[in-house]
């Protein structure tokens, strides 16, 4: 693989740059797949008006400006007074006037509001009341108790797309709470995909991102609507003076991977729409991935990791318990090669220099604000009363874990139940146990039209380390930790499952197919 370049010292915000090192700058634990996406989103249409949508012309050097949308957000998200506005028994031009007041008075971020021109685009006040209502049912995380200025529409269109916002009073600046990087990661991983324009291809036919080359597809009536909602003036792009983000490798087969489970989802002849929630967890799937994968690689393991699924049972069972321990095990894995990448500094020859220096320590501060961006000055200050150069590695490493632990150490947890890949359900620990809704994007995923059942537990095994039947668990089985019959019975519960949700069928009792029922082909 083929490391890019850290950016410079006097670049990196942080105090120690370890996490982003392996990593890249950044996994967030509080941004979740869906805010993932959006920010995603938001880069690409950006980049796509300036005609450079997924080319990375510099490695790690994406500028990019963005949308702030603030009379949209506060129409949707900070505007409580149209219900009782609509029940008063009043004339529609009284119901305009008196919400003019109370949006004048309660609006946000803007200097000075004038949200007259909707009065001329709606037929009536019931109308607009009507618009922002289907809106703010279908928005994400509506149910959220997030701030107004974090709130988001659901992505039908470019007028979607805005950035997440700190507002104080008549004031607004970007924060990066919730947009917090990883939508960037993202972005850069598709420009490093090797099917990155086709990925951007259906983003354009679905409608979901818009440039002034691309005319053959057109925006949705709702984004249409959401564009209703706003004054010209407030679709303008806002312009960031902000550093660029960080993924150190140049090529990863988890690009191409994430690339090809996109262009599947798009490809199925599926409502409009109804594609988005499946990117949405196929993404946060194989960002795990890579998160595992890039910890395994700094520990020397073997790649792929793996994950024995339990699909629920009544009662408990011995796959249960495995699939616990393997979630145990995985989220250890960020931990471990923290410590890793810290003390792998000991087998270099520039510590040995270290070591035998007149000033051993004065040397190792040198060394370790070079390798890990720690400040000489913030180094010596923090380790004060350290003696040896063991001890300071030792201080680095608690440290580096602290700092962890507050939110990359926590992305495989959170992100695995926002995806429905873990659950805690009847249980005190947490495992691996796959959601409906994750099974059903698996399928879209990995079944072009129909596949034999035993053939896609294969498929699950190789391509995302899937641990469900018994051909796929002979290592476990051989430890003596369960028996056959057990992931068998396994096996036939996700059988079942797949039965009762539509897809899946047995034709006989050797013979049963897994089907994609959105595929663009008809098997039957």
């Amino acid at each position: 693989m083929i490391r890019l370049p850290r950016p410079l010292n006097k670049d990196i915000e942080s105090d120690v740059w370890i996490d982003e090192d392996i990593w890249g700058h950044r996994l967030y634990d509080e941004q979740t797949p869906w805010l993932t996406f959006l920010e995603f989103l938001g880069i690409v249409q950006s980049e796509a008006v300036e005609g450079r949508a997924f080319v990375e012309k510099t490695y790690n050097a994406l500028k990019y400006n963005t949308y702030n949308r603030l009379y949209l957000r506060n129409i949707l998200f900070n505007n409580p007074h149209l219900d009782a506005i609509l029940a008063e028994p009043i004339d529609n031009d009284n119901q305009w006037k008196k919400w003019f007041e109370h949006i004048q008075d309660n609006c946000g971020g803007i200097a000075s509001p004038d949200f007259s021109y909707l009065k001329e685009r709606f037929s009536s006040f019931r109308d607009f009341v009507q618009a922002v209502k289907f809106l703010q049912s279908s928005s994400i995380e509506g149910d959220s108790n997030k701030r107004w200025s974090s709130k988001f529409v659901f992505p039908y269109g470019p007028h979607c797309l805005y950035e997440d916002l700190r507002v104080t009073n008549n004031q607004a600046s970007n924060d990066r709470r919730f947009f917090a990087r990883t939508g960037e990661l993202l972005y850069l991983m598709f420009c490093r995909a090797k099917r990155g324009q086709d990925v951007l291809f259906y983003l354009k036919k679905l409608g979901l991102v818009d440039n002034k080359e691309f005319n053959k597809f057109h925006l949705s009536k709702w984004d249409r609507l959401v564009a209703t909602l706003q004054p010209d003036k407030d679709s303008q792009i806002i312009e960031r003076n902000r550093t660029s983000p960080y993924l150190p490798y140049l090529s990863l087969p988890e690009y191409d991977k994430l690339a090809e489970d996109w262009i599947s989802i798009l490809g199925c002849d599926m409502p409009d729409y109804d594609a988005i929630p499946h990117l949405v967890t196929v993404t946060g799937l194989h960002i795990i991935i890579y998160l595992l994968n890039r910890a395994k690689e700094t520990l020397k393991q073997k790649p792929q990791p793996t994950f024995i699924l339990e699909i629920v049972a009544p009662e408990k069972t011995v796959v249960r318990d495995l699939a616990a321990s393997s979630f145990l095990e995985n989220n250890n894995l960020s931990k471990e090669a923290i410590k890793e990448h810290i003390r792998a500094i000991e087998h270099t020859s520039e510590w040995g220099e270290c070591e035998v220096a007149h000033d051993p320590l004065d040397s190792a501060f040198d060394l370790l604000e070079k390798s890990f961006a720690w400040p000489k000055a913030k180094a010596k200050e923090d380790a004060v009363g350290i003696s040896s150069l063991d001890k300071l590695l030792d201080y680095l490493c608690k440290k580096a874990i602290t700092r962890h632990e507050t939110h990359l150490g926590k992305f495989h947890r959170t992100w695995s139940k926002e995806i429905g890949l873990s659950s805690s359900r009847g249980s005190r620990r947490i495992r691996y146990a796959p959601t409906d809704s994750l099974l059903k994007t698996l399928v879209l995923c990995t079944v072009p039209f129909r596949m034999e059942f035993q053939e896609f537990l294969s498929e699950l095994h190789s391509k995302y380390g899937f641990i469900i039947g018994d051909r796929q668990a002979i290592e476990t089985i051989n430890t003596g930790t369960a028996d056959q019959e057990a992931f068998s019975e396994n096996a036939r519960r996700l059988e079942q499952r797949l039965i009762s949700i539509g897809l899946l069928k047995r034709l006989s009792d050797a013979c049963a197919y897994v089907q994609n029922p959105f595929a663009m082909e008809d098997f039957q």
